[in-house]
């Protein structure tokens, strides 16, 4: 097919009782071979076709009644909402926003040490750097 288009209804139920009588013209061959081979005592080679021509027109109906989709190997399609991305704020990976966003309490200045509890305020000193109060320092 050129398209996706289904057959028209018409052409479908045509086309399904072609292969129904196809699969029941079968299974006629079938019960005629068992008979002859019955009369021309074959034994266990008689339910061969036996059981075909007794298994065929449960096979026939199922096939028949049976319709094909297009646009798809399974034909269904489950529900995938097109939604937009999550929003994640700036930060780390966890969503934690880092140092110097909004929320952390912590002021951002845009020098090394910034974002560090206490770096920023008057009266504070940067770790590993020496103080007023330090007695070590050598001031």
């Amino acid at each position: 097919m050129v398209t996706e288009a289904r057959q028209s209804r018409s052409e479908e139920i045509s086309q399904r009782e072609r292969r129904y009588l196809l699969m029941m013209g079968i299974r006629i061959a079938c019960f005629i071979v068992t008979v002859v081979l019955f009369v021309n005592h074959a034994g266990w080679f008689t339910l061969i076709p036996a059981a075909g021509a007794i298994a065929l027109p449960y096979f026939a109906v199922v096939v028949a009644n049976a319709r094909r989709e297009t646009g798809g190997a399974s034909g269904f399609h489950a529900y995938q909402p097109r939604l937009p991305e999550r929003y994640t704020p700036p930060g780390d990976a966890n969503g934690q926003p880092s140092a110097g966003q909004p929320g952390t309490g912590q002021p951002s200045t845009g020098q090394p040490g910034a974002g560090q509890p206490g770096a920023d305020w008057p009266g504070t000193t940067k770790p590993g750097a020496a103080s007023d109060d330090d007695p070590g320092s050598g001031r």
